[in-house]
Formats: structure tokens, sequence, C-alpha cells
């Protein structure tokens, strides 16, 4: 089993910056896609950016393309995601996710965070 832990939410302003953290433990292999999604007020649960297993970053969503930035720290077993010029349209629970093997599409994801809200006032 493993255990997704979600840090570094809050409220900002537009423009601002956050940095969301995700520590994972329990039985962590190291060989499995992490993600972040997003679901906001009335939506659809968003996959924002995803990092392989090979350290590969994979694609962001068009809408926070050049704004976030996904990372891990293998030796702490973390995944970040940097968010700046937020935007109030990024309001959202966002959320960790770990898939499986090299996918990460919503419907491969294994394990899922809490989640961490994220407001951004305009």
């Amino acid at each position: 089993q493993v255990q997704l832990v979600e840090s570094g939410g809050g409220s900002v302003q537009a423009g601002g910056s956050l940095r969301l953290a995700c520590a994972a433990s329990g039985y962590t292999s190291g060989h499995n896609c992490m993600a972040w999604f997003r679901q906001g007020p009335g939506k659809e649960r968003e996959r924002v950016a995803a990092i392989y297993p090979s350290g590969v970053i994979g694609s962001y969503a068009d809408s926070v393309k050049g704004r976030f930035s996904i990372s891990q720290d293998n030796a702490k077993n973390t995944v970040y995601l940097q968010m700046n010029s937020l935007k109030p349209d990024d309001t959202a629970m966002y959320y960790c996710a770990q898939g499986s093997g090299s996918w990460c599409t919503r419907a491969r994801i294994k394990y899922w965070g809490q989640g961490t809200q994220v407001t951004v006032s305009s």
C-alpha cells in the first residue's frame, strides 16, 4: 500500500506562486509514473502534469504550460509542483497520484492523495 500526502496549498493572490509537495510512503518502487491532477468547482478532474519513472516529464495541461513545473526528489520520495503566475482559474483541489508503470492517465491511477486546496483570488 502506498500513501501520498500533499502539502503546500493555500490562498494566494493572482500572480503569486505556490509550491506543492507530495510525500510518498509505503511500498514505493520508483518505477511508477507520478502526476498532479486538479479538480475545480463544477469541473472534471484533469491531469496537470506528470513525471515518468525515467525522469522524463510528460506534457502539461495547456492551461498551465509555461507557469507550472513538476519535479521529483527520489531520495525523499517526494514530487513537487511549482506553480507561478497563478490565476483565479487555477483555484481547485490539487491531488497527487501514482500511476501504473509508465501510465499516468486518470484510468490508470492506482493511488490518490487526499488533496490540498489552492485558492487564487483576483
